[in-house]
């Protein structure tokens, strides 16, 4: 096995650190130290510039996941490596012990761009949704009045909001739950797009309404446009709060700032995640009113890194390129460039495509390929994907890939079916 010391790429400039190691070298080393709690397919990435990445032996790739939407500009877009840069050379960190001059101005760009008076910053996606589950719970025992420690909160079947232990008690994965018990009581599942099944399951303990807007990791499910509408109607009627995961539908993905704003929709709380962080580092945040986030005081919950000074600098600029640059209008654009090629394909290799904005998901003919299979064969042709459950595939370029590029992906596509159905792969 090769030295440590040498494995990586070669450095952009000045003298190289040793020889190129192989593809095949870096995942042995890697399957060799670290848990195996992923399963990557065989493409060890270098570098990377727009919607496309360089592996380690110069090979490009057009990135059709993006990151699961974190990297929603694209690799090494240039306005958010110079705010990286100028913060860098300035202050990283420095806790929420003090305050720092980046945090004021994040919170108040992103709650403006929500709609909402407060923020709550925190690093990863799914802090974000522990972070809603506290405030939720406190906010039923303090502004609802349900008796201490009888909170419930409503979710979906099909739901992924993270892996944590108290997400996933309500998981309906058993990849995610299995064998990590004893769960987290308080939750009651019922299937996704069906707000009669919601509206059984609400009563006087129930505190929130957790929902996805489009389900990601289950395959890009898009509910029936009722669905959230439903929902934020029963949710007033009965006083309870509704909770928007959108830490990959919202940011762009879905050619909105919010994929809630599809059907008009303002729930109580937004949670934000993955492309907050231009792709540089973890930022997420939950974001509603002083009602709801007014009943968390000092010492009852917080991050070391929550609202740090890079984590700031990057989301304000973030905030700036959604108001400012043509990323909303390409989502929407080139979306509606996926949704007709996607039908190409329906019947012919795929037995359904769904889509909203640039984010698909797609059901492989299960005769021909798993998921896993497919994303196999797309990386030999140069395509980034991911699988998800089953024959299901997903899609989610960066918003900054040109129509030429994203046509091209979706050839290679439409190649890999062809060639399924021919016995010739």
């Amino acid at each position: 096995m090769s030295d440590t010391r040498v494995l990586g790429s070669r450095p952009s400039g000045g003298d190289p650190s040793g020889p190129p190691v192989s593809t095949a070298d870096h995942i042995a080393l890697a399957q060799a130290r670290s848990a195996h709690n992923y399963a990557p397919l065989p493409v060890v990435i270098a570098s990377g510039e727009g919607a496309w990445v360089t592996d380690v032996e110069g090979r490009r790739h057009l990135d059709m996941l993006a990151g699961y939407s974190a990297m929603n500009f694209g690799h090494a877009n240039p306005d958010l490596l110079a705010a990286a840069h100028h913060q860098l050379d300035r202050v990283t960190l420095t806790s929420r012990a003090f305050y720092n001059d980046q945090f004021a101005p994040f919170v108040t760009a992103l709650g403006d761009l929500a709609g909402k008076e407060r923020v709550l910053p925190m690093n990863t996606g799914a802090e974000a949704v522990e972070t809603a589950i506290k405030v939720a719970r406190r906010w039923a025992y303090e502004v609802k009045g349900v008796p201490d420690g009888e909170a419930t909160i409503v979710v979906a079947g099909g739901n992924f909001h993270g892996r944590t232990t108290t997400i996933i008690s309500f998981s309906s994965d058993p990849d995610a739950y299995g064998g990590f018990g004893p769960y987290t009581p308080g939750f009651r599942s019922v299937p996704y797009g069906d707000a009669e099944a919601v509206a059984e399951a609400v009563d006087g303990t129930t505190a929130a309404v957790l929902v996805e807007p489009v389900q990601g990791e289950a395959g890009v499910v898009v509910p029936p446009p009722d669905y959230l509408p439903r929902l934020r109607e029963l949710c007033d009627s009965e006083r309870v709060l509704l909770i928007a995961d959108e830490v990959q539908s919202g940011l762009g993905r879905t050619g909105t700032v919010r994929a809630c704003e599809h059907t008009g929709v303002v729930p109580d709380a937004y949670l934000f995640g993955k492309a907050l962080g231009g792709g540089v580092l973890p930022v997420s945040a939950m974001v509603a009113d002083e009602s709801v986030l007014g009943v968390i005081q000092p010492g009852q919950h917080g991050s070391t890194f929550g609202g740090n000074p890079m984590a700031g600098a990057m989301g304000r600029t973030v905030v700036r390129m959604l108001k400012e640059g043509p990323y909303l209008e390409s989502a929407r654009t080139l979306g509606e460039v996926l949704r007709t090629r996607l039908k190409e394909f329906v019947g012919d290799g795929v037995a359904a495509a769904r889509s909203i904005g640039l984010w698909a998901g797609i059901d492989i003919d299960p005769s021909l390929a798993t998921g896993r299979r497919m994303c196999e064969l797309l990386a030999e042709r140069g395509v980034l994907v991911k699988d998800t459950h089953g024959s299901t595939i997903r899609l989610s370029p960066p918003l900054v890939i040109s129509e030429e590029d994203l046509n091209w992906g979706l050839d290679q596509l439409g190649a890999v079916l062809a060639d399924l159905k021919a016995g010739r792969a």
